[in-house]
């Protein structure tokens, strides 16, 4: 059996537990979830027992060895159900905060946050954005100061994913505040220390099972060797690790597009105006042939890249434009999916309308798509 035929299987089997774990544990209690606009801190536990946190780390850490194909094969299944809150969740804790620990971590880094981030007994969050830079990282304000075999980190940090039930933060933080992009250092925080806090859950118009929060930083000491990777690369790091993190958004962008198409398909047959199923009408089948297509060129563009990233060779460009294609076209996709449901796609009876809720957010975390742009530019044309 060659090695792509491993993958195959691998993946399949992987598929059929994610698909019952998801039917099992998460579509009975999703809607309660989304009206509590969080999903209990219990159920990281759950995902850790399933064996569904960091699949892809070494079998020496308690995870599965699986390949990251796994990983994104989770996401592609909750975006096809609408488990977008959940699934981005899912995607800083296993896709991005446990990937810099591992590509970026000293061994016992690795030892004391790995294991317990796979078991779920750590859930782990990525604390870059603040109130004032978005999406420009130079700008940040937050602070870490050396002091002896310590540093002291003082700032605030605004719409982090699993802000609220976060035991671990990555903490993007200016160790030398002259230097521009070159004096951003990570930090690993251990949201127990004395300075670290939470300001109440942020509200938002979609993925209302995912907690977001805004922390804060004040006079907090964390040991030297919670520094992640180098002092004063952590602008560099964040770059080597921004290809999975995209590659994030794009799974869960085209598996989410596929679910919103699969549920507009089968209710345009079945709905019946002017006395026939509008899935007879011109311009249904015209609209989703439009969609469809676009979809698969989605998909093969991603297959394309997630070769490119096993391959080693995807680059900040690659990584801009899958991001940007994918996310743009699955707001694009719901959009035009809700339009086929007319009013009841505006009620919360139909799951197109927490499709459309949820697709939102897409093209502006993890890098707006206006950011994308210019960085496909500066590839093509430079500065």
């Amino acid at each position: 059996m060659n090695a792509s035929h491993e993958n195959d299987e691998e993946l399949s089997l992987y598929r059929d537990m994610v698909q019952r774990f998801l039917n099992q544990e998460v579509l009975p209690h999703y809607e309660q979830w989304e009206k509590d606009h969080i999903m209990p801190r219990e159920f990281w536990r759950t995902m850790g027992q399933a064996g569904m946190l960091l699949v892809d780390m070494p079998p020496e850490y308690g995870a599965a060895g699986a390949s990251f194909a796994v990983s994104q094969m989770i996401q592609d299944e909750m975006g096809l159900l609408g488990l977008a809150g959940l699934a981005t969740g899912y995607n800083i804790h296993a896709n991005i905060v446990g990937p810099y620990i591992y590509n970026l971590g000293t061994t016992e880094q690795q030892e004391q946050w790995l294991p317990r981030m796979i078991s779920g007994d750590v859930v782990g969050a990525l604390a870059m954005t603040e109130p004032g830079a978005g999406s420009d990282l130079a700008a940040l304000r937050t602070s870490a100061i050396r002091d002896g075999d310590e540093y002291i980190i003082n700032g605030s940090k605004i719409f982090i994913s699993n802000g609220i039930h976060a035991d671990l933060v990555v903490v993007a933080a200016k160790t030398d505040p002259k230097a521009g992009a070159k004096g951003v250092s990570l930090f690993l925080v251990d949201a127990s220390l004395p300075g670290f806090s939470r300001g109440s859950k942020i509200e938002k118009i979609g993925q209302h099972s995912s907690d977001t929060a805004e922390l804060f930083f004040s006079d907090l000491r964390v040991p030297a060797s919670a520094l992640l990777g180098q002092e004063g690369k952590g602008f560099a790091h964040m770059m080597q690790e921004l290809p999975r993190e995209r590659l994030g958004c794009a799974v869960l962008a085209i598996g989410s597009a596929q679910g919103a198409l699969n549920l507009t398909c089968d209710y345009v047959k079945e709905r019946k105006a002017f006395g026939q199923s509008i899935s007879q009408f011109q311009n249904t089948r015209f609209k989703l042939a439009e969609l469809k297509t676009e979809l698969e060129l989605c998909k093969a563009m991603f297959d394309q890249h997630m070769a490119k990233f096993a391959a080693g060779t995807m680059t900040v460009e690659d990584a801009a434009m899958i991001k940007y294609a994918t996310t743009e076209m699955q707001v694009k996709m719901v959009n035009e999916c809700l339009q086929l449901f007319g009013g009841y796609g505006y009620t919360d009876e139909y799951p197109i309308s927490r499709f459309y809720r949820d697709a939102r957010i897409q093209t502006i975390y993890a890098g707006t798509s206006e950011i994308m742009k210019e960085v496909i530019a500066r590839g093509i044309l430079g500065r």
